[in-house]
């Protein structure tokens, strides 16, 4: 009976929580790759691949063992998931936010630049006539924060988000004034 916990329940269950970190810092690595993090990268690809092969010989070892293998399987796709979940709070990179508008868009530059963002403004012709295209490059992190300012002073501006793989100048973004000065409050 003992043997059955063991090779049923505990070797199935720690595959999965095995796989569940090999994939998610796989996810990460493939991230960080694509990003330009490149210095970090081998150093997650080397504990990401010595845990897989730490996790497929105990699958070798027990091969006749159904659950070793829904283990695995579980294992790859909540790695995905928490993978996901990990990039999406480490926020890595850069994004263009591109702003489109009908209407004036000095009240958003202004807001925005009060904000500590920096704006790029030009003027455009879109099918219902002049439109005006503001382009702000910064940091994943911000962006809900940039999209939140636009949505409360323009509504109906139109935006889409392109990732920026490099930046020639990241300290020419410095953090919303919002963020700089909830860090400079005395403990």
């Amino acid at each position: 009976m003992e043997t059955f916990w063991v090779d049923y329940i505990l070797v199935p269950v720690l595959i999965l929580m095995a796989r569940v970190v090999d994939v998610s810092l796989d996810t990460i690595r493939v991230i960080m790759v694509s990003k330009g993090y490149r210095n970090i990268a081998p150093f997650v690809g080397f504990f990401q691949i010595l845990i897989w092969i730490i996790t497929i010989s105990r699958i070798m070892a027990n091969l006749g063992i159904w659950t070793t293998y829904v283990g695995y399987a579980a294992g790859f796709a909540l790695g995905t998931y928490v993978g996901m979940k990990i990039e999406g709070k480490l926020a890595l990179g850069y994004e263009l936010l591109r702003i489109i508008t009908r209407t004036d868009a000095s009240k958003l530059i202004k807001v925005l630049t009060e904000r500590g963002f920096h704006t790029t403004f030009v003027e455009g012709m879109g099918n219902d006539g002049k439109v005006g295209i503001i382009f702000i490059v910064n940091r994943r992190k911000v962006i809900k924060d940039i999209i939140g300012l636009v949505k409360e002073v323009n509504p109906n501006a139109f935006y889409s988000i392109e990732d920026v793989r490099f930046v020639s100048s990241p300290e020419y973004m410095p953090m919303p004034k919002r963020q700089l000065r909830t860090r400079s409050k005395p403990r």
